[in-house]
């Protein structure tokens, strides 16, 4: 049971992380005075989101892995979307 509790765990901190990636990119307006700040905040939730679905994958169902990778062929797009402003 511990070992389902800690999938669990882990595959919802991957969710939240990403959730807080979103959020960040979502705040990403090259003409607001605030921008700078922004870039940095959504780079910063980008790494996290990262190393957060990377240590999900250890505990993951086959389902959750499946969502996993969803959230990975967004990151990219995320990564280039970073990378372009």
């Amino acid at each position: 049971m511990p070992f389902d509790k800690n999938k669990q765990q882990a595959f919802q901190a991957a969710q939240q992380s990403f959730v807080q990636l979103q959020d960040a990119m979502e705040n990403l307006n090259p003409s607001s005075a605030d921008y700078g700040h922004h870039h940095k905040q959504a780079e910063q939730e980008y790494n996290e989101a990262v190393q957060v679905i990377q240590k999900a994958y250890i505990t993951a169902s086959e389902h959750q892995k499946t969502q996993l990778r969803h959230y990975e062929e967004e990151l990219k797009q995320y990564e280039q979307q970073l990378r372009d402003q």
